[in-house]
């Protein structure tokens, strides 16, 4: 397959970066928002992100069917979701930190009701933008790309926002202002990149079944071994870089007494997110995407035992940790996507039939159910020390904002390690794959032509390969278009 321009691949990170404008801004405020802003306590917090965001985790699932089942001629089938669901996304981010005081339980529904509907127009959104990758190419090497250009569009909105946003978020200032102006700048500017995305990362890739039928994505579901292992993996390493976004900027101002220092991390994150970016490819190339995701998960673990170890005050020692853990996470979340990608082809494979939706949300729903746990984890690790925002804390507040960014993210990342080290779906099995699916469809094309049947027919009525594969059911339907024509789907 042709190799992606560089505006396709720009114009894919930029999607990122506009979900990122509500996504972290989420991961990152929300729960400070919540306990120094709306007043809420922090165990009402940890409660409220926990139930909200697993009922994310099952909206994940019902937009990959309602995405499995949309096709446009004229825009694909994801890009549709991006265009029309980016306004009402960004202004639901606006209404999220926008919390009346209308006493406490008023409070409370209105922070449920507006967080949910933000987390249901995300997945509208978000589905089919991470599906998307899937369907611009199938080669290891661009969909690294894909990957990086997602990393550093993400990375270059949290670094804004720890450059400039988190060191305003001290005490006496007026805080719901801020958000307020800042959430507002959020929906014209995200618009702009959510359409730009639309209008540059066009599908290339095959597709036999336009429409996936509910059993259809159940059947790739089912036999997607590597899939589920990489969604539990994901479940415990999301669990735990949940937990340590939560109280980041906890632990700086709380613990290592230096809020001044969050803009330096992220300028830090800034400068490390764009070395990756360039130098993942090739460790991609030399080394394969499940070493890398296993030696960087270890390095995240080691930083996050240098932050639960260092005793308070300690500020270069603390902050050394949260660089080593920042390294670990940026590279697994760049290679992640191209997993995520693989494991498309992998159901491709086994059933016939490519179901990108479907998969990304099932992928989405873990990683979904992991920020749950995370940050209820998190927020729950600050009740127990008994955190009061506005006080001086207490050595047992301290040490639960310790807990939260250092032990737990160590630990739920060692469990991810295990889960990945049993991944069998490794970059030769991939090269594998693509080979026989794309073997399978030139043989449906020369049947289709010597034939006076409707091959068509032929590949729905069941008929196996002789590895015990089904076939490329409906292959034919676009079979007259070569694979690597390079053309966008349904023009």
């Amino acid at each position: 397959m042709k190799k992606l321009n560089k505006l396709s691949i720009i114009g894919y990170g930029a999607g990122d970066a506009a979900n990122n404008l509500a996504f972290t801004t989420a991961t990152m405020f929300l729960l400070v928002y919540y306990t120094d802003v709306a007043g809420i306590s922090a165990a009402a917090a940890g409660t409220l992100l926990l139930v909200v965001r697993l009922f994310d985790a099952f909206a994940d699932v019902f937009a990959g069917r309602l995405v499995d089942r949309t096709y446009s001629k004229r825009f694909g089938k994801f890009r549709p979701f991006i265009m029309f669901g980016s306004i009402p996304l960004l202004l639901l981010s606006m209404a999220t930190f926008s919390v009346p005081q209308i006493g406490e339980s008023g409070t409370l529904l209105y922070a449920y009701v507006t967080y949910a509907a933000l987390g249901l127009a995300y997945s509208l959104v978000n589905i089919p933008y991470g599906s998307l990758a899937g369907a611009m190419t199938q080669d290891p090497g661009e969909r690294a790309k894909l990957g990086s250009a997602r990393m550093v569009g993400a990375l270059l909105v949290s670094s804004a926002l720890g450059i400039f946003v988190a060191p305003l978020i001290k005490p006496g200032a007026n805080l719901q202002s801020t958000f307020t102006t800042i959430t507002l700048i959020f929906v014209v500017i995200g618009t702009a990149l959510y359409f730009f995305t639309a209008l540059t990362a066009k599908e290339r890739v095959h597709r036999a079944v336009p429409k996936v039928t509910f059993k259809q994505s159940m059947e790739t579901l089912k036999g997607n071994k590597p899939l589920l292992m990489l969604c539990l993996s994901s479940f415990f390493f999301l669990s735990g870089y949940l937990a340590l976004t939560s109280v980041q900027l906890y632990y700086l101002r709380d613990v290592l007494g230096r809020l001044d220092l969050y803009p330096v991390l992220s300028i830090i994150q800034l400068a490390l997110t764009f070395f990756l970016a360039a130098f993942m490819p090739k460790l991609v190339r030399n080394v394969g995407k499940k070493r890398v995701y296993i030696y960087s998960s270890l390095v995240t673990v080691i930083g996050g035992a240098i932050i639960f170890f260092t005793p308070t005050g300690q500020v270069w020692m603390g902050f050394t940790g949260l660089v080593i853990s920042l390294v670990g996470v940026l590279a697994v979340n760049i290679v992640v996507w191209a997993l995520e990608a693989d494991t498309v082809e992998y159901g491709e494979w086994r059933t016939g039939v490519r179901t990108e939706g479907i998969t990304y949300a099932l992928f989405s729903f873990t990683r979904k159910s992991g920020q749950a746990v995370g940050g209820a984890l998190a927020a729950y690790a600050l009740a127990l020390g008994g955190y009061k925002s506005g006080a001086a804390q207490t050595a047992d507040a301290l040490f639960g904002i310790q807990l939260a960014a250092g032990a737990i993210p160590a630990v739920l990342t060692i469990l991810a390690v295990l889960v990945m080290s049993k991944y069998t779906l490794t970059d030769a099995k991939h090269a594998e794959i693509l080979k026989e699916i794309q073997e399978r469809r030139t043989k449906t094309v020369g049947a289709g032509e010597g034939e006076a049947a409707d091959a068509s027919t032929t590949a729905e009525a069941g008929i196996t390969a002789d590895a015990g594969i089904t076939a490329d059911a409906g292959t034919t339907a676009d079979a007259r278009t070569p694979v690597g024509a390079g053309k966008t789907a349904g023009h």
